[in-house]
């Protein structure tokens, strides 16, 4: 019997590609930035490690603008880290 192919993703911030549900869906809805934890959400998605390591990579690197297609304000990537710390628990 065939494995069924695990499916990739690459994370914004390290750049590592991981299993997908080893990483959070962030996706770009009506001007917001927020997680998709069902990973079903409509909008453009990117996908982060768990780690508030990598948040701040892809922070740095202007990732989270050229990955969902929009320039995001420093307003909206705070509050999307508290939308991270609560909902998924990210580490620090």
């Amino acid at each position: 019997m065939m494995q069924k192919k695990l499916p990739m993703r690459r994370c914004i911030g390290c750049m590592e590609s991981k299993p997908k549900r080893e990483l959070i869906r962030l996706v770009l809805s009506e001007d917001a930035v927020r997680p998709d934890p069902t990973g079903k959400a409509n909008g453009r998605g990117a996908y982060l490690c768990r780690d508030a390591e990598c948040f701040a990579k892809a922070k740095k690197r202007r990732a989270f603008s050229r990955a969902l297609g929009a320039e995001l304000t420093a307003a909206q990537l705070e509050r999307l880290l508290g939308d991270l710390e609560e909902v998924f628990d990210i580490e620090h």
